[in-house]
């Protein structure tokens, strides 16, 4: 039976005469995600990318040997395309290399991947990219997730390393077995369950929370959404402005300790640093909170108090630190978990993300793959993972990040092969002025998506129906191996392909594939990870019996996961990697970063964008935007199951029925929602599952400019990136704040101006 293993489930594949006719969920998974049938979309949609094909304007200023910064008549985004030979694009492309590497060095690439890793192993884009660009003799990286940088970087000054916590997270079956109530702060979004960082098998965290409501243990969801945490019994749904959680934690905190119900034997033995956030505290009693937050004072106590009762677990969502001071809120549930002393216990302690992926509470077991080995780097040289706009606007500026001063190379040529930076960065029409600025721009696509357009050199890349992999993820309990099922479209070629393609012109093809095919890298990924098995006394099939059932899956451990269980059992014996090897509610080692932002102790600090700021006077809406439900980030944003979510053709904004009586709104209307950094068309539907003064418009419409070419331009597809800021979290991490982000609505009352995202580009023939 062929497969297909995706970021949102492992699916069965039917291809009758070349063509895939039917998309089923494998039987093993209990909670498949619809999202999958959006691969009959993908296999020859009319966007595929089917040969290479460069921008006209960009082969004008290579035949006129204008390749400088100053050229002024660059348009990424509004210019048509012109097809070229395979043989003839790699030549640019490798001309394009040393030329920007003779001329300015390999500090000037910048090796862009950014997205949610591939869904397989050996066809890994970051790891297929960085190890050409490394061959070649490195590149300026990124560093961190969008998904949780201020957590990545805050985490281990106060408790952990973020993935020595992520995968080891205490089981949804442990809590049921031992807890009494999960605190979830921002909620636990089924719509989130879907999908997994590099793949799924079985959808495993809509049954785990099940588990909790039989279990009796009963769910407090507080969150501006109720459906952050669907409805029913044994639920209650605690309203809170957007990004205020902090204060919330920070009013829990203080009753916890002005009316003793703070655990102070575990205060002394796990922790450090306890006077000087207790001292901290002054002040910020339940009606400070509660002023600021919009939760009741006596609600808070009374939260204060059942936490208090145990078992408990107080959890928080990934979206809640990609906010201003993002880095804050983490700090402040360990905190209030510190205070309440069951931190390593089976029915409490703190949780960051269940609910934000579908892993976060897996009892499954683990078996990771070898990875592609993508070798060193020797360019030194970094971003935090959403300054990609200053990278770009400001050569030679100087930023913080983690207590150290750096400063921003002078990039000329951007390599891009995965991810979207058109979907996830924050504040499109900022990314697009800088967009202009390198020389040459050069990305591997499928489709011709946002970033494709916005493009010099478009190679066509192959995906998971075309090609053969193995995926697993941790705690997924199992391993996939995949067929290409269909021939890629038109002259689409795999990354691996067109890298060695590339490195061949370099003398260098041997070094990036080490003589080895693709079928030799997938045999070497799995005897690597067999001979590592084999090293824990555990015995793997052979690759050919993998091939042969095409799934291996693997037993769960003896002992049930409990986050931090050893730490609590022995702290001397197992101290944390921070600088006193305890639990730290307050860091010396931050204090003396200086980073005016990040106080030493977890702190409230005003944002400059939330209902409470003096700019909600001209922009009195907080617009969150999340997960969509029919599609993970921009991914088959064109496939049926997307297409289908959408109103009018556009994403949907959500606002509370008193939010649109204020301004003459009805549901279904099509409306503009704006700020000083732009506007977006979007279809209205009411709810009252939203806290009024708040709205959500989901990510992942396709950006589609009224105007292609103006970064500045209105998008009239709902891409809610025109409208979020590029401010960072702090000077601490640099992390994406997209959730402090103000805006207003209005009815959009001219015609309708039409939906272009989700037609190919024009394409010309070259001249002369």
């Amino acid at each position: 039976m062929a497969r297909a293993f995706t970021h949102w489930g492992t699916y069965e594949l039917t291809v009758v005469d070349g063509r895939l006719t039917a998309v089923d969920p494998i039987p093993e998974d209990p909670d498949p995600s619809p999202i999958g049938q959006g691969l009959l979309d993908l296999a020859d949609h009319p966007l595929r990318v089917r040969r290479p094909a460069v921008r006209r304007g960009f082969l004008d200023e290579v035949s006129s040997g204008r390749r400088s910064r100053a050229q002024s008549g660059r348009r990424r985004g509004a210019e048509p395309f012109v097809e070229l030979p395979w043989d003839e694009a790699v030549d640019l492309v490798a001309a394009e290399l040393e030329r920007v590497r003779v001329d300015h060095g390999n500090e000037a690439i910048f090796g862009g991947s950014y997205g949610w890793a591939s869904a397989g192993r050996f066809h890994d884009a970051p790891a297929q990219l960085h190890r050409f660009l490394n061959v070649l003799g490195g590149f300026v990286s990124s560093r961190c997730s969008y998904s949780y940088a201020a957590a990545q970087v805050i985490l281990p000054h106060v408790i952990a390393d973020w993935f020595d916590l992520l995968g080891y997270h205490t089981s949804f079956e442990e809590l049921a077995r031992h807890g009494r109530l999960v605190v979830a702060l921002g909620g636990l979004p089924a719509k989130n369950q879907q999908v997994d960082y590099g793949g799924t098998f079985r959808h495993l965290a809509p049954a785990g929370i099940r588990l909790l409501r039989d279990a009796g243990v009963r769910l407090v969801n507080v969150s501006p959404l109720r459906d952050d945490l669907e409805d029913g019994s044994g639920v209650t749904w605690i309203p809170i402005r957007p990004t205020t959680d902090t204060a919330l934690l920070l009013g829990i905190a203080h009753t916890l300790v002005a009316e003793g119900l703070h655990d102070e034997a575990f205060l002394e033995r796990y922790c450090s640093g306890v006077d000087r956030f207790i001292d901290s505290l002054a002040g910020h009693d339940a009606e400070w909170a509660a002023a600021i937050c919009a939760v009741p004072a006596e609600q808070i106590r009374a939260l204060a108090r059942d936490l208090a009762a145990g078992p408990s677990m107080l959890t928080a969502a990934w979206s809640l630190q990609r906010a201003e001071h993002g880095e804050q809120v983490y700090w402040a549930v360990v905190a209030v978990a510190s205070l309440l002393g069951q931190i390593g216990t089976p029915g409490g302690g703190f949780g960051l993300g269940y609910g934000s992926s579908n892993r976060v509470g897996s009892a499954e077991g683990t078996q990771a793959l070898a990875r592609l080995p993508v070798g060193h780097n020797p360019v030194q040289a970094f971003i935090p993972v959403a300054r990609i706009t200053d990278l770009l606007s400001s050569p030679g500026a100087s930023f913080t990040y983690d207590g150290v001063e750096y400063s921003y190379p002078d990039i000329r040529l951007v390599y891009w092969c995965g991810g979207n930076p058109l979907h996830h960065q924050q504040d499109i029409g900022a990314l697009l002025d800088a967009w202009q600025r390198p020389e040459t721009i050069i990305v591997h696509e499928q489709v011709w998506n946002p970033l494709a357009r916005h493009a010099d050199i478009v190679l066509p890349a192959s995906t998971n129906l075309e090609r053969s992999d193995l995926g697993s993820v941790a705690r997924m309990g199992a391993v996939v191996a995949t067929g290409a099922v269909l021939a890629p479209p038109g002259e689409a070629r795999s990354d691996h392909a067109i890298f060695a393609a590339i490195a061949a012109r370099f003398g260098l093809r041997e070094r990036v594939t080490l003589g080895r095919d693709e079928e030799g890298w997938l045999r070497w990924v799995w005897e690597e990870t067999a001979l590592r098995a084999r090293a824990r006394g555990e015995e793997l099939p052979t690759f050919e019996a993998l091939r042969e059932q095409g799934v291996a899956t693997f037993g769960r451990p003896e002992r049930p996961t409990v986050l931090l269980e050893a730490f609590r059992a022995d702290p001397v014996a197992n101290p944390l990697h921070t600088s006193s090897g305890r639990i730290e509610l307050y860091s010396p080692v931050i204090e003396a970063f200086a980073v005016a932002d990040c106080p030493p102790t977890p702190t409230w600090l005003s944002p400059q964008e939330w209902l409470g700021a003096p700019l909600a006077a001209e922009f009195p809406l907080h617009l969150l935007t999340n997960q969509p439900v029919a599609k993970l980030h921009s991914q088959l944003d064109f496939g049926r199951v997307a297409r289908a979510a959408k109103r009018s053709e556009r994403e949907v904004l959500h606002m509370n029925p008193a939010d649109a009586s204020a301004r003459g709104l009805i549901d279904a209307d099509v409306v503009r929602v704006f700020n000083r950094r732009g506007s977006c068309l979007a279809a209205l539907r009411l709810s009252d599952g939203l806290m009024a003064g708040t709205v959500t418009l989901p990510t992942g419409a396709w950006y589609d400019p009224l105007e292609p070419g103006d970064p500045h331009s209105m998008c009239v597809h709902g891409n809610p990136n025109v409208l979020t800021s590029n401010r960072p979290a702090s000077g601490l991490s640099q992390a994406p704040a997209a959730q402090s982000c103000l805006v207003d609505v209005e009815r959009w009352n001219a015609a309708l101006p039409p939906v272009r995202a989700h037609q190919p580009p024009v394409f010309v023939a070259r001249e002369g």
